[in-house]
């Protein structure tokens, strides 16, 4: 039986040999090579300034203190994401305001939104932030974003943790701009499974020199600028705290993984980009499933392939579909549980599932299939069997629709 992971990084001979250089120099935690991929990074997103953590969970609490953050004050978070985005404000004693999916691309609804903003202004609440995340790589409404920020006057805090590299542009005329390019501060992820790794690891970009300034300051423990330094020829022994900060700093170990994922990241994108095509090419016609949109003047990272299954059209659960495959040994994952049916925002926010009634509908039916560069044709193609078979054994009839015509 073949044995197919729901993700597996890509790590090539040069990260390999980076790491051992790292090792043998002496230096393994924050330094020089913590600082080299900071700038290759900033060159890549095109921003003036970015901040090696060790999370993007770190840079989207960095960015909301950067801002001045406050308890009390609102900002405005898609209930369809992973918790960091949600719980980092709660760090604040501030409170997410939760916004539904758009029931295309999964991403942030910015009507919705802008209805729950006026609900919370008309209750006397301050809502100053919002914090928009580009699910599964495909970056979502970042006009309606921006035309919503300028209405109420919101710092835009972008959760790139799936995009690197995506792109997109206002119309076909327009030049193609990277993720984040109008935020004022975007931050991005390098765990495992993401577009590049480093292991564990995140950074946050900016074009403020302030901004940079305050999350590197707050990043080791609130110590006055490069303290790394202290421990070459040219640092001292002195430092200063100027802030109570975190231990949020990347390594140079990390670093020097993420150099070389950097330099290969649009190789690992097109073959992404090639299986998720594959994907759509071979699951196209299968009448239970919902697959990836991909939107106009938009170029997808592919960090998911989240596809729907048509509860109604199947007898069987989302739970056996995964379990099922399994048995045929491909591994598949759910992204995510909406954060308000969550038990904690249910008790906190008092959540209602009917609330987000397209979020609340969508996720018993997501499913995530196995998409990562180090994949073959042949194992798309299993992964795309087995599904087909799994549906095909469960069909139940719905008036109207015609599978004749569908390979199982």
């Amino acid at each position: 039986m073949r044995s197919i992971p729901f993700f597996k990084p890509s790590i090539g001979k040069s990260e390999i040999e980076e790491v051992v250089d790292c090792l043998r120099s002496g230096w393994l935690t924050t330094g020089p090579k913590t600082k080299q991929f900071e700038q290759e990074f900033a060159r890549y997103l095109q921003r003036q300034h970015a901040v090696a953590l060790n999370s993007c969970t770190a840079a989207l609490h960095l960015a909301l203190e950067a801002i001045g953050l406050k308890a009390g004050q609102r900002v405005v978070v898609p209930t369809m994401t992973f918790a960091a985005t949600a719980e980092v404000v709660r760090y604040f004693n501030a409170a997410p305001l939760l916004a539904d999916c758009r029931a295309d691309d999964l991403n942030l609804d910015v009507a919705d939104a802008a209805q729950r903003i006026e609900n919370a202004l008309a209750a006397g609440e301050e809502v100053v932030a919002i914090i928009p995340v580009h699910y599964g790589g495909q970056i979502g409404d970042v006009a309606g974003v921006k035309a919503l920020a300028g209405k109420y006057h919101l710092r835009v805090i972008e959760d790139a943790a799936h995009c690197c590299p995506a792109y997109y542009r206002d119309d076909e005329t327009s030049p193609w701009k990277p993720v984040g390019a109008e935020a004022e501060i975007s931050c991005f992820s390098f765990y495992a499974n993401k577009t590049i790794t480093t292991g564990e690891g995140g950074m946050a970009c900016t074009n403020s020199a302030e901004h940079a300034d305050r999350m590197r300051i707050m990043s080791l423990h609130g110590i006055s600028r490069d303290a790394w330094k202290r421990y070459t020829a040219e640092g001292s022994w002195y430092y200063e705290i100027i802030a109570p900060g975190y231990k949020y700093n990347l390594t140079d170990i990390a670093a020097a993984i993420g150099l070389h994922q950097l330099r290969r990241a649009d190789q690992l994108h097109d073959r992404r980009s090639r299986w998720a095509g594959l994907y759509l090419e071979l699951l196209g016609d299968i009448e239970e499933l919902v697959l990836p949109t991909i939107r106009p003047n938009r170029i997808h990272s592919w960090h998911l392939f989240p596809v729907r299954v048509k509860l109604d059209h199947c007898d069987l659960d989302r739970a056996e579909v995964i379990s099922q495959m399994k048995q045929a040994g491909i591994g598949a994952s759910v992204h995510w549980m909406p954060l308000h049916l969550h038990p904690y925002y249910r008790r906190e926010l008092g959540c209602e599932p009917s609330d987000w009634p397209r979020a609340t509908a969508i996720y018993p039916e997501l499913i995530s299939l196995p998409l990562y560069p180090d994949l073959t044709a042949e194992d798309v193609e299993y992964v795309c069997r087995n599904l087909k078979e799994i549906i095909a054994s469960s069909r139940v009839a719905v008036p109207g629709a015609d599978f004749s015509a569908v390979e199982t």
